[in-house]
C-alpha cells in the first residue's frame, strides 16, 4: 500500500497485479508505505477504510481516493499458480509444483479450498463496508499505459517500472468444462474486471 497525502491518493495492492514493481518505483515518493506484513501490504478496501482511511478522516478531516489494479480472473489464478510453483515452495502446503493448472482451478472452486488454492478473491478485495468508501480508480492489469499515465499525471512525475517478483513459466491449460464452471461460479470476478478501466 502506498499513500500520497498531498495528492489525496491511496494505491492499494491487490496481490498478483504488479504491485511490487509499483512499490519499488514509488516508495521514495510516497508519504506512507506499507510493505508488510502481507495482511497490511495487501489490505483490501474494507480494511483500508476501517483503519487507514479513518486516520485521515479523524486527524486531517480528509479522505484519500483509492486506486487499485484488477487482473483478468483466469490470468490472476494463473499468476498465483505459477508463483506457488517456485523452487522455494517445494514441500510447502502451498506448493503447486506437482499439479496441473486445471487441478488448481478445480481446487479453487472447492469449499473449503485446500491450502495451495486458497488465494482469496479480487472481487472480495473491493468490497466496501456498509458505510464505507470504495475504490475511485480501478484499472485493468493489462492496461499498463492507463495505469502509468494516471499515476504520472496525478503525481507529476516520470515513473520507470522494473519487472519484479517474476514467477516461473508453466502451462496454463484449462479444460472447457473447468473454465465454464469457473466462469459460472465466480462471475463476480469477471464483473469486477469488466468494470475496471
Amino acid at each position: 500500500m502506498l499513500v500520497f497525502y498531498k495528492e489525496r491518493l491511496a494505491f492499494l495492492a491487490v496481490p498478483k497485479t504488479g504491485s511490487t514493481a509499483y512499490h519499488s518505483a514509488l516508495r521514495e515518493r510516497a508519504d506512507f508505505v506499507v510493505t508488510g506484513p502481507p495482511d497490511l501490504k495487501h489490505a483490501p478496501v474494507r480494511r483500508y477504510d476501517r483503519f487507514f482511511q479513518n486516520i485521515f478522516r479523524k486527524m486531517y478531516d480528509t479522505e484519500m481516493e483509492i486506486m487499485a489494479v484488477v487482473r483478468e480472473p483466469i490470468d490472476w489464478l494463473g499468476s498465483w499458480y505459477r508463483f506457488r510453483s517456485r523452487d522455494d515452495r517445494v514441500g510447502h502446503p502451498h506448493s503447486t509444483r506437482d499439479i496441473s493448472f486445471d487441478d488448481f482451478v478445480q481446487a479453487y472452486m472447492k469449499s473449503p479450498r485446500p491450502d495451495f488454492a486458497d488465494v482469496g478473491s479480487q472481487s472480495q478485495f473491493f468490497r466496501t463496508r456498509s458505510n464505507g468508501f470504495g475504490a475511485s480508480h480501478v484499472f485493468k492489469y493489462e492496461n499498463q499505459d492507463k495505469i502509468l499515465n494516471f499515476l504520472q499525471d496525478r503525481l507529476n512525475m516520470q515513473i520507470n517500472l522494473q519487472q519484479e517478483n517474476v514467477s516461473p513459466r508453466r502451462e496454463l491449460a484449462l479444460s472447457l468444462e473447468t473454465e465454464r464452471k469457473f466462469r459460472k461460479r465466480h462471475d463476480a470476478e469477471f464483473i469486477c474486471h469488466d468494470a475496471a478501466l
